[in-house]
């Protein structure tokens, strides 16, 4: 047993072809990151959601800050079960022998780098499972920049965590005892926040209605789909209300090539539609001419 194993990362993650941390999680380039804090959560599930990956979100977490910031970042995955003193004998001394120091909860801050999000499994654990108060939350400050945590069990010292500028958690309960009783059974492994499944360099997309992990091989399409989203939804309001198409028409899937040609000449021609003009419709238009096997009468 032993953790934060690049080749596993590696093996966990074949789908994505691009550049790589040290540790072997994907490195999803930082613009993509940028272009994520403007889209909305909406806008980012459903290109995921029509994918097949329906395990994504969970909205059952407290926010840090109710400001209507995000939180957006690289995950880092942790996995956490209660103690047991024989399993916690075998693997404390795993990860002294990696060098690792301090408790579980340390190794994981420790390894994090800019643009880094802590992604925690702590069994819905917050007596005594307060993964994050205000020393730790500086830590991640300083590691990570911009980054924050999402942890499915406790936090402490709110006030303290509070005044750590630009960090954003969600969580599921307050207590103040310090954590204690708990074995780290994964490191950047598959991990498990109440409803979705995380891997090791997922993108997190933390909103005010809760947190969507995106797989690191779909993130440059969910950007151009969400983007994509977004200026159907202004071309559709504005035909709507010119009476020119019905709700009905906007909303299906797969719309037809009279009304993909009507957006790209809005595209190219309302100033709404200049940040619009390098994505690439041929997979609409291709849609639209020999059809959808899989378009139902109305969006998701």
């Amino acid at each position: 047993m032993h953790f934060n194993v690049k080749e596993e990362i590696i093996a966990l993650t074949p789908q994505w072809k691009g550049e790589r941390f040290p540790d072997g999680r994907p490195k999803v380039a930082d613009k993509y990151l940028l272009a994520l804090r403007d889209l909305t959560l909406e806008e980012v599930w459903k290109p995921i959601f029509v994918k097949g990956y329906e395990n994504q979100f969970e909205g059952r977490l407290r926010l840090l800050h109710d400001d209507g910031r995000k939180l957006i970042g690289r995950a880092v995955t942790a996995t956490y079960v209660p103690t047991r003193p024989d399993l916690h004998e075998t693997t404390f001394a795993v990860g002294m022998q990696e060098g690792r120091k301090g408790n579980y909860n340390q190794w994981v801050i420790d390894s994090l780098v800019e643009g880094d999000v802590v992604v925690v499994d702590m069994y819905d654990k917050i007596y005594k499972g307060t993964f994050l108060g205000g020393n730790l939350t500086t830590a991640i400050k300083t590691k990570t920049k911009t980054g924050g945590g999402v942890v499915w069990g406790g936090i402490r010292d709110v006030e303290q965590m509070k005044k750590v500028d630009g960090v954003q958690v969600y969580y599921r309960g307050i207590d103040p005892t310090p954590i204690r009783d708990f074995i780290m059974t994964g490191f950047n492994t598959p991990t498990r926040i109440g409803n979705a499944i995380v891997l090791p360099g997922d993108i997190v997309f933390g909103a005010e209605g809760g947190v969507l992990f995106i797989p690191s091989h779909l993130v440059a399409e969910v950007v151009d789909g969400a983007s994509k989203t977004q200026i159907k939804d202004v071309f559709g309001f504005e035909m709507i209300t010119q009476n020119k198409f019905t709700t009905a028409q906007i909303d299906r899937n797969t719309w037809t090539v009279e009304m993909l040609d009507m957006l790209m000449n809005f595209i190219q021609n309302d100033s709404r539609g200049a940040q619009y003009r390098d994505l690439d419709w041929s997979e609409e238009y291709d849609l639209a001419i020999n059809g959808d096997p899989n378009d139902t009468q109305t969006a998701l």
